[in-house]
């Protein structure tokens, strides 16, 4: 049995007829009374247990979006249901209305819709949902507690997919209009045409030349159907937040941007999530499903508070990649965990793969660096120039071993890791 705020105030007002008359034969009656309405709503209100409830809507919402799930109660009863219905969400749900009043006709069904506005990455599931069935009189009704399961995946937000028509021109003039008239390593032959003054000796085609009696220099393009190999380091350093945003969400912004430029140019992606352990692999995606595959495994991704092992990273991009390909490791530029965890593994990734590192840098250093208006000031600025030159220090030991460094703001730094991907295209270095 549930009691309502009316009830209360019935037994408030009875309470005050009580002291009003200050006789036990009052105290009686007005209990009596307020029983036998409390037993004739009960009665009168609709039964809870022929009720049924189907839950559909949204399984997929991106962070920082809303959607919505829809409940559907159904009333198998005889009676004529009117009272209250509760939605239980996880607070990180942030789920709208909580309550919401419904009436249901026999045999008759209600549709209620919970608008969901999620504050984080994950799965979020939805509770039970409670029914409460209120008498005619307001004063007590009948309740229960129905399971209907439903699990939202909340993705992450790619705030980066603003920069892809950019970065896609920038691919079909690279693509099209503007062929590269050099080879490089892993590059694609596309025509032939006439030696012009200025072009690459090495580019002619001395056989198709003394058939046409003409010079010909072959043209090449970036070649296509690559291999791109993602790897976000999920340890330690990647729990960091800089410009209130964890290392690992920038990380994945940039990630996700760099996918969808690679599918779009022609290229496999496959992303691996790795600390002490593989969090997460999407190795074969169609490119059609890539996109989707990446973001359902990056929404139940969180930071490992323990340092990562660059050992099992490097094996595990090993064990997917025979040929050679472009190998985007995700990381920070830690001085410390640079020089004892990826440099001893460095040359070996190097000597198969086009290795790309690409960090979160902290835009506060330079504002740090640059504050020394007193003492506090200095020594912050110290300390500033100091986490710099051991940024600038680790990246100079990764570039003598032709690894690519790109460092950037968390806004910058997508941006930055698909320009630095059309470069290498364009060298034919990927």
């Amino acid at each position: 049995m549930a009691l309502t705020g009316r009830a209360a105030l019935t037994a408030l007002l009875g309470s005050l007829a009580v002291l009003a008359s200050r006789t036990g034969a009052a105290v009686l009656i007005v209990n009596m009374l307020i029983a036998a309405a409390l037993a004739a709503d009960l009665l009168l209100a609709a039964s809870v247990r022929q009720l049924t409830i189907r839950r559909s809507g949204d399984a997929r919402i991106h962070l920082g979006q809303a959607g919505s799930t829809r409940l559907v109660v159904s009333n198998g009863g005889s009676r004529t249901l009117r009272g209250l219905v509760r939605d239980a969400w996880q607070p990180s749900a942030c789920a709208q209305p909580p309550r919401a009043r419904l009436t249901v006709v026999p045999g008759g069904s209600v549709s209620l819709s919970t608008r969901l506005a999620p504050q984080r990455r994950g799965d979020v599931a939805a509770g039970s949902v409670t029914v409460r069935s209120i008498g005619p009189l307001g004063l007590a009704g009948r309740q229960r507690s129905l399971a209907a399961p439903w699990t939202v995946r909340v993705l992450p937000p790619f705030g980066s997919r603003k920069h892809l028509p950019e970065k896609l021109a920038m691919l079909r003039e690279l693509d099209g209009q503007h062929r590269s008239l050099i080879r490089g390593q892993g590059s694609e032959f596309d025509s032939l045409r006439p030696y012009v003054l200025g072009d690459d000796v090495r580019s002619i085609d001395w056989r198709s030349s003394a058939r046409r009696a003409d010079v010909l220099v072959r043209t090449w393009r970036p070649e296509r159907d690559r291999r791109i190999i993602i790897v976000l380091d999920t340890g330690r350093t990647s729990a960091g937040r800089v410009s209130g945003v964890p290392r690992l969400d920038a990380s994945m912004d940039a990630a996700l941007l760099l996918a969808a430029l690679a599918v779009r140019a022609g290229d496999r992606v496959d992303l691996l999530a790795v600390d002490r352990r593989v969090r997460a692999r999407v190795v074969g995606a169609s490119r059609l499903d890539v996109l989707a595959a990446f973001t359902s495994a990056m929404a139940v991704l969180e930071a490992d508070l323990t340092e990562s092992d660059i050992g099992l990273m490097a094996s595990a991009v090993l064990g997917i990649a025979r040929q050679r390909c472009l190998v985007v490791l995700l990381t920070d530029l830690n001085p410390a965990a640079i020089e004892q965890g990826l440099l001893p593994r460095v040359q070996l990734l190097s000597s198969r793969h086009q290795l790309l590192v690409a960090a979160v840098a902290d835009p506060r250093l330079a504002e740090m660096a640059a504050e020394r208006g007193d003492l506090t000031g200095v020594y912050d600025a110290a300390a500033a120039e100091r986490a710099r030159a051991g940024r600038a220090h680790a990246g100079a030991l990764l570039r003598r071993h032709a690894v690519e460094i790109v460092d950037a703001p968390p806004e910058r730094l997508p941006p930055a890791l698909a320009d630095a991907y059309l470069r290498l295209k364009a060298a034919g270095r990927l």
